[in-house]
């Protein structure tokens, strides 16, 4: 019969997400400096609504952030909610964006202000209608040589373009802009979530930071990007991708132990016609060097479901990062996937792989004792998203008149089992709570 790698179950996989960390909670929940504070905003490209606001193009979001940057925060993770790769037509949302920033919380946050970046967006050519790796290595390659001028990279992302006929997704004429149109009322049904071959024209667009002359902190100048194998294994419905597992810390342990961040990510979800389906996924992740010599890096990974009720978020991963922001964990990478399902209550629910990374303290860490990386998968329980810090809060509800999500920081990681952290020896494992 042989042997080989064990088939890959697709759980009911109820509960809301799943935690990996090279540390055990304890020092996970160890305090130090620095401590950071989130926003997370929705966007939409088709629409504005009462939790999420309307931008014609994600070309818009430098202006659209502006409010936050005076208030000393900066975008560190911008991404899809929800992915339509594989099916036959965009789902609902499938034009909604999580933006994510953060500032370090101090006391003299007037001197934070001065070293505040600008937010830069640039739209650059796609060849094709996805992304392969030799497209994915150049645009690397010429994130370098912007690098290289003094700014650094924040991340970028593929915008589907509105303007839909029968189904499907058509670029508008150059300069027009598409008006704004109400979502469907209800969600399509899981024969419909597992239909396939949905291409819709994209857009890439590349965010960097830059400063003015004399003002850029010093581990910011001459950053380097460098690419990483990121692989997982896959069953599907069709084309449709359904389940997924990956060795998340093993793929990263390298790369964090030389004191380089995580970035961004790419995967290849689209299958060439006519080829078989493969039962694993290739992609790459984004590394970034800084010019000074950083320690290495902890680091928490989190398989987070995004549920999303009528028109805006109901339940993710906000009140886990709040918790974690205390301990001095810094979000730097969401990889959305095409993984989408309906919960009891019929509303979409959709997988996201939440990376967050901390300078190890001591030694304390895992990369400390030992090359190989362990850790125990948990489950936790993740309450709706509540009420923002105060200084957020406004009447027109948040800086500049924009919704935010997230907050709730007291009780999350209460969520987690007791000894969730642990490490074993061995191999990381994947617990299906």
């Amino acid at each position: 019969m042989g042997c080989g790698l064990r088939k890959l179950e697709e759980p009911e996989d109820r509960s809301p997400g799943k935690i990996y960390s090279t540390l055990k909670r304890p020092q996970v929940e160890a305090r130090g400096d620095p401590v950071y504070e989130y926003v997370l905003l929705d966007f939409s490209l088709e629409g504005s609504r009462p939790t999420v606001q309307y931008v014609a193009s994600l070309s818009e979001l430098p202006q659209a952030l502006q409010p936050y940057y005076t208030q000393g925060y900066v975008l560190t993770a911008l991404h899809p909610i929800i992915l339509s790769v594989g099916r036959t037509r965009s789902l609902p949302f499938s034009l909604l964006y999580r933006a994510i920033l953060t500032r370090p919380r101090t006391r003299q946050m007037s001197s934070l202000y001065h070293t505040v970046p600008v937010l830069r967006v640039e739209e650059w050519p796609l060849p094709g209608d996805s992304l392969t790796g030799d497209t994915v290595r150049a645009l690397i390659d010429r994130v370098n040589s912007s690098a290289r001028g003094g700014v650094r990279f924040v991340g970028s992302v593929l915008q589907q373009v509105s303007g839909i006929t029968n189904g499907r997704v058509h670029s508008p004429k150059r300069g027009c802009r598409s008006p704004p149109r109400s979502p469907p009322r209800t969600p399509p049904g899981d024969r419909e979530l597992e239909e396939n071959t949905y291409s819709p024209d994209l857009r890439l667009f590349v965010f960097f930071h830059s400063w003015a002359p004399g003002c850029a902190p010093l581990d910011s100048l001459a950053c380097q990007y460098h690419q990483g194998a990121l692989s997982m294994r896959v069953s599907r419905k069709g084309q449709v991708v359904s389940a997924l597992e990956a060795d998340w810390l093993e793929l990263t342990a390298a790369y964090y132990r030389k004191g380089w961040s995580l970035v961004d990510s790419f995967v290849y979800w689209d299958t060439p016609k006519g080829e078989p389906v493969p039962r694993s996924l290739e992609g790459l992740f984004v590394y970034e060097e800084r010019s000074t010599s950083p320690p290495a890096n902890d680091t928490i990974v989190v398989e987070q479901w995004t549920v999303i009720e009528e028109s805006s978020v109901k339940t993710d991963y906000g009140p886990l990062l709040h918790t974690l922001a205390e301990f001095g964990w810094l979000l730097t990478c969401v990889l959305p996937t095409p993984i989408i399902r309906h919960d009891s209550d019929g509303n979409l629910a959709t997988k996201q792989v939440v990376f967050l990374q901390r300078p190890v303290r001591g030694q304390t860490s895992s990369w400390t004792k030992r090359d190989d990386v362990s850790s125990r998968s948990v489950s936790r329980s993740v309450s709706s998203a509540t009420v923002p810090p105060e200084e957020l809060s406004s009447a027109a509800g948040g800086i500049g008149g924009f919704p935010v999500f997230g907050g709730g920081y007291p009780s999350a990681m209460s969520h987690l089992e007791e000894g969730g952290f642990e490490q074993e020896e061995g191999k990381a494992e994947v617990t299906c709570m």
